[in-house]
């Protein structure tokens, strides 16, 4: 039982140091792992929080999630807390399962039923719904469901858009995608469809375009539903520094928002879009990242490689997990 418990907590220590398809928060802080447990460097690398936990997610609006083991005969066997900038438990391990902090508050769980809580702990929003968004709220309004059916509620709990599709996204740029049926269109926050459900999957706007997916393709719409890049692809991402991940085979390149492919599709593996100028890119088991004309500007040396944030990425060799500069210089060793 010793030997799976530990192997399970390493599992979760390393989702939690190396989430790709995250954007990466991190309030001047980023996480590390020694001897097994987690803590905070700041972007020179001194260390600012010891590592001490056994778990702990990237920052978000100055408190980071922690998890700690309790009696593994016990179901969940894990909770869920935050600690603040310093360290220090702002609010104690409690939750069977609980979120970042978007726009002052995180969507937490126990038992059966999702709710609400502010940075101080308190529950603003109390335990009601069986389904929500794990973003949590996004321009003003977080995606709940009750009954198999998804709306939105606003920051005091109302229902600011009544729950009636079958599933849905997070707003961004001022729309959600939301399925009504087995078909994806997207919504305003008035709740009224814009663009008529008929896609057979659909995600984010991003830059002003949005994926969808036609007859087992992938292609990009703009706000008024018009196809401006016509499905083709087999995997595609949202533009991000006005480029977008794509593949129509095996490989990776890069399209611009006209459609056309900048970054020929070369590489094996793209952990990430474009971040501060830099894309990490993986080929032949290694990683490295390329600039914006597709040239490698630190080469591939990585077993995994994450994008830039705040002019620092995190990087990992064998099992140990560093941090470098644009110049690819370590400012953080690789260690485990």
């Amino acid at each position: 039982m010793k030997r799976s418990i530990l192997i399970l907590t390493c599992f979760v220590i390393l989702i939690s140091l190396a989430r790709p398809e995250a954007k990466r928060n991190s309030d001047g802080l980023f996480s590390i792992l020694r001897d097994g447990k987690v803590g905070f460097i700041d972007r020179t690398g001194k260390i600012v929080i010891k590592p001490q936990f056994e778990m702990a997610d990237d920052f978000s609006e100055g408190l980071a999630r922690i998890t700690i083991t309790t009696d593994p005969r016990s179901y969940p066997f894990i909770k869920h807390g935050y600690i603040d900038t310093i360290g220090r438990i702002a609010i104690k391990p409690q939750f069977d399962e609980a979120y970042d902090f978007s726009e002052g508050l995180a969507l937490v769980k126990n038992g059966d039923l999702h709710g609400f809580i502010d940075k101080t702990g308190q529950m603003i929003i109390k335990p009601q719904f069986y389904g929500a968004r794990g973003a949590g709220f996004s321009e003003g309004l977080a995606g709940v469901a009750m009954n198999g059916k998804w709306g939105y509620i606003d920051n005091t709990g109302k229902l600011a858009i009544p729950l009636q599709f079958d599933y849905e996204g997070d707003f961004s740029e001022g729309l959600s995608w939301v399925y009504v049926g087995r078909k994806a269109g997207y919504i305003d926050k008035s709740g009224k469809i814009v663009i008529q459900p008929q896609f057979d999957e659909a995600l984010n706007f991003s830059e002003g375009l949005a994926t969808v997916k036609i007859g087992g393709k992938w292609g990009y719409i703009d706000k008024t539903g018009k196809v401006v890049i016509r499905p083709q692809f087999n995997s595609v991402y949202e533009f991000s520094e006005g480029l977008a991940r794509v593949s129509k085979g095996d490989k990776f390149g890069f399209i611009d928002k006209s459609g056309e492919m900048v970054i020929e599709e070369r590489y094996d593996v793209m952990t990430s879009d474009f971040s501060e100028g830099l894309a990490p890119v993986c080929s032949n088991d290694k990683c490295g990242y390329i600039n914006k004309s597709g040239e490698m500007v630190i080469k591939p040396e990585f077993d995994l490689a994450l994008p830039f944030s705040e002019g620092i990425a995190q990087v990992h060799v064998g099992i140990g997990i560093g941090y470098i500069d644009k110049s690819g210089k370590y400012i953080w060793q690789p260690s485990d």
